[in-house]
């Protein structure tokens, strides 16, 4: 078996062959478009058919490197930044360079035989981009919300709309705004009446836009996530972040592995007789977030949740540990409604295709 390290850029690509005891067999730097990624198979075809192709987890970069290899048959794993730089750092060559990094990566591939395997994209990735799309979006609504703000104060301090009544249905709130500019027409503030009207404007298409997103994430997660949708404290925006960041459930070895990424998995830091275990701040912070917004729900709303605090609570934990014990053991809820989501929607294909 050979493994490929391959160390991603924006305008290149730097590939290392090495045999099973990690010796260097070959290096190649490639460009990025398909044509170069033919190329670089036709590079790699002479170690062998026996291969195995390792990409630094980094998918903004390599997504369409490994679209290209997994659509020509190839086996290809990621390898999470941190393992590269371990290898790294352990090697004997010193400095940073697109070979060493690629080197270390292969190295890293090798240490750890258990890392995901990368898969082609499904309908995971679209409710992810949907989701940060709308994400972004509403940093931008908050932005422009901010500086219209300012511009209300600088014409009169005592106009201060109430928290978050900007970006609610209906747009009364933006309807006063609107009228309270028309009375500053062939005032000295013109420049400043102009920009918040301006800024009105933007918000509201804004809130348009933010809505329709939300109405097209409704029925795909319905239909990706039933059992997800079902878990109290977790609506349709929860449902498809979850989705979306763990990208197929099935690439997890078990519910402690999945605890693990998503940061909800306890770090041990004892030694000696006296056992005690801190929080984890690895992980994917965007899961991390989900669950925690479905562990404040259920802390607020669901009896079993709150049954369990309180039980922890008189067992001596504080209320954020209390919290953070919760969303461990939601942790392993969301993995097993999403392998049965899973399952439920590879038995459709199949009889789809069937």
């Amino acid at each position: 078996m050979v493994v490929l390290g391959i160390d991603a850029h924006k305008r290149t690509h730097t590939v290392v062959a090495v045999d099973q005891r990690g010796r260097k067999l070959g290096e190649r730097t490639v460009g990025t478009t398909t044509a170069d990624h033919l190329d670089l198979l036709v590079w790699a075809s002479r170690f062998g058919t026996e291969r195995r192709w390792a990409v630094e987890d980094c998918r903004h970069l390599s997504r369409r490197l490994e679209r290209d290899l997994l659509g020509a048959g190839q086996q290809v794993v990621r390898v999470p930044p941190k393992l590269m730089a371990n290898a790294r750092t352990a090697a004997r060559t010193y400095g940073k360079s697109d070979p060493i990094d690629a080197l270390a990566v292969a190295r890293a591939a090798l240490r750890e035989p258990a890392l995901p395997t990368a898969q082609l994209d499904g309908p995971a990735r679209e409710l992810q981009l949907l989701v940060d799309h709308r994400d972004d979006l509403v940093a931008e609504r908050t932005r422009v919300i901010n500086r219209l703000r300012w511009h209300l104060h600088e014409l009169d301090p005592a106009v201060a709309p109430p928290a978050r009544s900007l970006s609610r249905a209906p747009a009364t709130h933006l309807a006063a705004i609107e009228a309270f500019l028309h009375r500053f027409d062939g005032d000295g503030n013109q420049v400043v009446v102009d920009l918040a009207g301006q800024l009105v404007a933007r918000v509201r298409e804004l809130n348009a836009q933010i809505d329709q997103l939300e109405a097209d994430l409704a029925p795909r997660v319905r239909r990706l996530a039933p059992s997800l949708l079902a878990l109290v404290g977790c609506g349709v925006l929860t449902a498809a972040k979850l989705v979306g960041e763990t990208a197929d459930i099935r690439r997890f070895r078990s519910k402690d592995a999945y605890a693990r990424h998503n940061g909800t998995a306890p770090l041990p830091v004892w030694s000696g007789n006296k056992q005690r275990y801190r929080l984890s701040r690895t992980g994917n912070r965007q899961l991390n977030l989900a669950l925690h917004r479905i562990a404040l729900t259920q802390a607020r709303h669901h009896p079993d949740a709150r049954r369990y605090l309180a039980r922890r609570r008189a067992n001596g934990d504080t209320p954020t540990e209390a919290i953070r014990a919760l969303k461990r053991r939601l942790s392993d809820v969301v993995y097993r409604a999403l392998l049965t989501d899973a399952s439920t929607a590879q038995t459709n294909d199949q009889a789809a295709a069937a």
